[in-house]
């Protein structure tokens, strides 16, 4: 779907089933901060008001806008279930949508701003890891919650965060195994690492530099690129050169420029693995048969049929699904701890997520959970992302990372899930 241009938007609880809906800047440097100060607007944000507000700051623009429509429809998908059950404390949730951009820009930061004066009580977002390092000091001091359905980001793990941040998508710690066993077992000796520079790149980056060397293998070269430049021959070159045996491309939407120069400089796309961050549709980018072969991973379960049928309720236009399940994940696990709070501001539904998360009665939809927690009943939600189960430090401690090949019309299939625990 073609991503709008407004930069946020308010939307009535009645029109969030009508509307059609549309991993990472940032240093490490920033982890561990001390919250910026809250303006008058985000204090206010921080109190309950008797109203769940959901806000999302997912991509509409920018690097990762291709993730935007999927998360975006997972957000509104879940909303209309929380609201048919009956809402949250006996009121309709109500949802603002914003635009995240990329760590390029300052969009996310401008929409922060008006999701705080909106009085949001939880933020979902961002996709991008870069993104959320620059916003999730405002949003978690200002007394908000954050759950990114995205972020794989290992720096998130430790962050100093008052306890409310979270995220329904594993750290790349799990993806880094994976990738780096896949390509081992695929029988490469040698690899080389393409990667963005940025906590996402750079941290996926090391992980599958750990998996590579502990199953055995060596890596041939780690190159880190700028992702703003105009070109990346140089960078295609040395990885070229090198020679290695299997390729990990760690990029967002600057995967459109590199593989062109792959391709240029006769590098076999079946020795190419891309990610998360690049892992798309590109029947509409390059010529037919470009990516026959390659594989990639992507953190989460496939969606159902059934789930997917939904969501195209939702946005008849959707062609991507990533990460939809982990928003909507997202928004029934909040739902759920407001219930289990008998509290919508954020300081108390931080409070209740990893509670109702794990370690209860098993249930799986927002209607039957909440029917337990009104009959104090301790929950363990299962979700359409899978079990969730929630560290004390907002992670998952166990998923799926699905493995995926390309065939010749530049469209992924499925191949086979790989579950681990963190």
């Amino acid at each position: 779907m073609t991503p709008r241009t407004f930069s946020w938007q308010f939307v009535a609880v009645g029109a969030v089933a009508a509307m059609a809906l549309a991993a990472c800047g940032g240093s490490d440097s920033d982890a561990g901060t001390t919250p910026a100060a809250s303006t008058s607007a985000a204090a206010a944000a921080s109190t309950s008001d008797g109203v769940l507000k959901i806000g999302t700051l997912l991509p509409q623009t920018g690097s990762l806008a291709f993730l935007g429509p999927p998360e975006e429809a997972g957000v509104a998908l879940a909303v209309k279930d929380v609201n048919a059950a009956g809402g949250v404390l006996g009121k309709p949730v109500e949802e603002v949508i914003s635009d995240s951009g990329d760590a390029s820009t300052d969009i996310a930061s401008s929409s922060v701003d008006r999701l705080l004066s909106q009085k949001v009580d939880t933020i979902i977002g961002a996709a991008s890891s870069a993104v959320s390092l620059t916003v999730i000091d405002k949003i978690t001091g200002a007394g908000v919650v954050e759950i990114s359905p995205a972020n794989t980001s290992p720096t998130f793990t430790d962050y100093k965060d008052n306890g409310l941040y979270f995220r329904t998508a594993p750290s790349d710690v799990l993806q880094g195994r994976v990738l780096g066993d896949l390509m081992i077992g695929d029988g490469a000796q040698t690899v080389g690492i393409l990667a963005l520079q940025d906590p996402y790149g750079t941290g996926l980056a090391e992980n599958v530099t750990k998996s590579v060397t502990d199953g055995g293998g060596e890596i041939a070269i780690t190159k880190i690129y700028d992702p703003k430049a105009a070109t990346f021959s140089a960078e295609v070159g040395a990885v070229k050169a090198a020679n290695p045996d299997a390729i990990a491309l760690i990029s967002f939407d600057e995967a459109k420029k590199i593989v062109p120069e792959m391709i240029k400089q006769k590098i076999d796309m079946k020795k190419v693995y891309f990610v998360d961050g690049n892992l798309a549709d590109y029947s509409k980018d390059f010529k037919k048969g470009t990516l026959t072969g390659a594989k990639g991973t992507l953190p989460g379960v496939v969606a159902s049929a059934d789930f997917k049928k939904l969501l195209k309720g939702i946005d008849p236009k959707l062609t991507e699904y990533a990460y939809a399940p982990e928003s909507y994940d997202a928004v029934i696990l909040t739902a759920l701890a407001a219930e289990a709070a008998k509290d919508d501001s954020g300081a108390a539904i931080g409070a209740k997520l990893v509670e109702v998360s794990k370690g209860g009665t098993k249930c799986t939809k927002f209607d039957e959970c909440v029917k337990l927690i009104k009959a104090g009943t301790d929950i363990d939600y299962d979700g359409v992302s899978g079990p969730v189960e929630w560290s004390d430090q907002g992670d998952p401690t166990e998923a799926t990372i699905g493995i995926y090949q390309y065939g010749a019309d530049n469209t992924y299939t499925f191949l086979e899930g790989k579950s681990g625990k963190l």
